[in-house]
C-alpha cells in the first residue's frame, strides 16, 4: 500500500505524532512524507522520502486545497495524519472531497487487499472497535504513542513541488492573525509527565507535582478537577477534553482514574499511581500502585530521588 503522511511542524520541527504516523505508513508498505515549505524537506529526509510543497498557505483552507491537489496528482492508496487538532480537521475534509473513508485515533493499522483496517478506542476508551476503511483513497489520523517513531538515517530524496491553491479555495478572508500568549507546554513530546488531580487538595499541594516534575526533568500534567480548581493552567490538561500523551513514564498523583482522564494517557509506556483510595480506578491501569496520601508520599519519593542523584 502506497501512503502519504502529512508532517505537521511546530516551532520549526516535526511533531512526534507525525513521525509516528510515518512509522505506521512504513508498516503498510511504501511511505512518503509531505511537508509545506520547500525548506522543510531536508529535516524529514533522514526518516523517509519527502515531497515538499513549495507554498506559503495563509490559512487551513489553503493547506487543505494544496493537499487535495497533491493527492490527486500522486494518487496514493492512503493518507495518514497525526491525531492532532490539525490532523483531525484536515483528514475528514479531504476524505469528503476525494470520496474516501476516514478513521480517527487509529491505534493499529494494517492492509487487507485495497482496504485499510484500523483499531480505535470508542466510548471514552472503554472499548476498542475495528473499522475497515475503503475508497479510492483511505484517510486516517494516528493516535500518539501507538507507533515507535522511525530512527533517522541517511537522507532520502526530496521532491519539491510548486503548487498553489485554486481560486475559490479560501472561504474566509484572513484579516488579522493574533497569537495568544500561553504557556509553552509540550505534553505530547514529553518523555516524563507528573500529573496531579483532586487528591492534591489545593494549589499549595499541587506545587509538589511541579517540584517532582522539575526533579525528573519532566512536564506537569493535570486532570480536569485540578484545572477547574485553578491550580494550574488549562494548557496542562490531559484527557478527553485535554491532550493525549504517550510518555515513557507517567506518574499520576491524587488522580482517581476516571476514563475521561485515563483515555488521554493510555499510551504511556509505564504508569505509576499514587492514591490514598485502594479501590481507585487508576490502579487498574497502573504498572506500579502506591496506596497513600500523595501529599505524604511525594516528599518521600523526592527525598529518595535526590539521594540517588547525590543532590
Amino acid at each position: 500500500m502506497k501512503s502519504l503522511v502529512y508532517i505537521e511542524r511546530k516551532d520549526g520541527r516535526p511533531v512526534n505524532g507525525s513521525l509516528e504516523a510515518l512509522a505506521a505508513a512504513k508498516a503498510l508498505g511504501e511511505a512518503c512524507g509531505v511537508v509545506i515549505g520547500a525548506e522543510a524537506g531536508a529535516e524529514i529526509a533522514p526518516y523517509a522520502p519527502v515531497i515538499a510543497i513549495d507554498a506559503a498557505p495563509a490559512c487551513d483552507d489553503e493547506v487543505v486545497a494544496l493537499l487535495e491537489a497533491l493527492i490527486r496528482e500522486k494518487t496514493p492508496d492512503a493518507v495518514l495524519f497525526s491525531a492532532t487538532q490539525a490532523g483531525k480537521d484536515y483528514a475528514p475534509r479531504l476524505a469528503q472531497r476525494l470520496g474516501g473513508g476516514c478513521v480517527t485515533d487509529a491505534m493499529t493499522l494494517s492492509a487487507e487487499g485495497n482496504a485499510l483496517l484500523a483499531t480505535r478506542p470508542a466510548y471514552g476508551g472503554t472499548v476498542y472497535e475495528q473499522m475497515k476503511v475503503i475508497g479510492p483513497v483511505k484517510f486516517a489520523t494516528v493516535r500518539s504513542g501507538c507507533f515507535v517513531r522511525p530512527e533517522a538515517g541517511e537522507p532520502n530524496p526530496v521532491e519539491t513541488v510548486p503548487l498553489s491553491a485554486p481560486g475559490g479555495a479560501v472561504k474566509a478572508k484572513v484579516v488579522e492573525t493574533v497569537t495568544e500568549i500561553t504557556e509553552a507546554i509540550d505534553l505530547e513530546g514529553a518523555e516524563v509527565i507528573v500529573a496531579g488531580g483532586l487528591g492534591m487538595g489545593s494549589a499549595e499541594g499541587f506545587h509538589l507535582v511541579e517540584e517532582m516534575a522539575a526533579l525528573l526533568g519532566g512536564v506537569v500534567g493535570a486532570s480536569r478537577p485540578a484545572i477547574e480548581g485553578g491550580w494550574v493552567s488549562r494548557a496542562h490538561q490531559i484527557g478527553q477534553s485535554g491532550k493525549t500523551v504517550a510518555p515513557r513514564l507517567y506518574i499520576a498523583c491524587g488522580i482517581s482514574g476516571a476514563m475521561q482522564h485515563i483515555s488521554g494517557a493510555m499510551g504511556s509506556k509505564y504508569i505509576v499511581a499514587v492514591n490514598k483510595d485502594p479501590d481507585a480506578s487508576i490502579f487498574k491501569v497502573a504498572d506500579v500502585g502506591i496506596v497513600g496520601d500523595a501529599l505524604t508520599i511525594l516528599p518521600l519519593m523526592m527525598d529518595e530521588i535526590r539521594a540517588r542523584k547525590g543532590l
